[in-house]
């Protein structure tokens, strides 16, 4: 009996019975093969990249890396193509970010405020979008007859404004900032120009790194835009390039030695090594960002879905 009660008060002091301790090791358990599906692959394209590509071709390469050499990314930095489409790709996604988050903003803030007349029918048309369009045909005819076919500004329009981030910037605007602190500054003389510069933006730094991470990753992911609007290669974003270069399979051993080039084995050596690498080239920059707004990610989304 005094047993019993001796562990009643352990499970009283601790907080947690058997049971809980027993799921607590349950949701570490899948939590750790979650962590390990996750980033395995990650770690295995980092390995492979750098490992010799017989021994990547062999699965010899499980763990760790093996004959570690460079070659891949000698033949990628050596590309010109790569460099052109990195040059494209950023000028793309700063700028398509930028108009992106200016215009979600705006639209954001317009929408959460109740004196705007007919808020709830913009909005329902606004979600009808998300659902259904017009169909590709039909917006190749609209792009065409405003002449941005091998237009870089295509690539920054179409598509920079998703309803999706309207709805979560116009919800964090709603539970950050109440109908209370807008008529103090109206009674102050702030106009509503000066109200959504001078308190609602700096307010707003969580939605708007969460926002900027969405559109820029979007951005900088994107090719089917370019692959359908752009044919000058001059314009090719980095993706494009990418996609181009793996499909081709060989296009960047075509400045190799004849007597390399008799070898079908040593071709495929190199693509294989090339495929690898240009993964690692093209999720790097944003593997690199997103820590830095992480903190803002969480915070933001999170704000911004306690309404509807």
């Amino acid at each position: 009996m005094d047993c019993g009660k001796g562990g009643n008060v352990m499970s009283l002091r601790t907080g947690k019975g058997k049971e809980d301790t027993f799921f607590d090791i349950i949701v570490a358990i899948i939590a750790i093969i979650a962590l390990i599906v996750t980033l395995y692959p990650l770690y295995f394209i980092v390995i492979a990249s750098i490992s010799d590509p017989n021994a990547v071709l062999l699965g010899d390469v499980i763990l760790l890396p093996k004959g570690i050499n460079f070659v891949g990314y000698k033949y990628i930095f050596e590309e010109q193509k790569i460099w052109l489409g990195y040059r494209n790709t950023i000028f793309y996604t700063v700028v398509g970010t930028l108009f992106g988050v200016t215009v979600t903003l705006l639209a954001g803030y317009a929408l959460s405020r109740k004196d705007l007349i007919g808020r709830n029918v913009i909005m329902k048309i606004m979600v009808f979008t998300m659902f259904f369009n017009g169909g590709l045909i039909p917006t190749y005819m609209v792009v065409s007859s405003l002449n941005l076919v091998n237009n870089p500004l295509v690539l920054i329009i179409l598509g920079s404004v998703w309803v999706y981030n309207i709805i979560i910037t116009r919800t964090f605007f709603q539970s950050t900032l109440p109908e209370e602190m807008r008529e103090a500054a109206f009674i102050d003389g702030c106009g509503n120009l000066r109200f959504f510069i001078s308190i609602a933006i700096p307010l707003s730094k969580a939605i708007v790194a969460v926002i900027s991470l969405f559109y820029a990753v979007g951005h900088w992911n994107s090719y089917f835009n370019a692959l359908i609007y752009i044919t000058k290669k001059e314009l090719h974003p980095l993706q494009l390039i990418l996609r181009e270069l793996l499909i081709q399979g060989q296009s960047l051993v075509t400045n190799m030695d004849s007597s390399e080039m008799e070898s079908l084995i040593e071709r495929e050596r190199i693509a294989q090594a090339i495929k690898y690498g240009v993964i690692i080239v093209s999720t790097l920059p944003v593997i690199i960002a997103y820590p830095l707004l992480q903190k803002y990610f969480v915070k933001g989304v999170m704000i911004g879905s306690i309404k509807g």
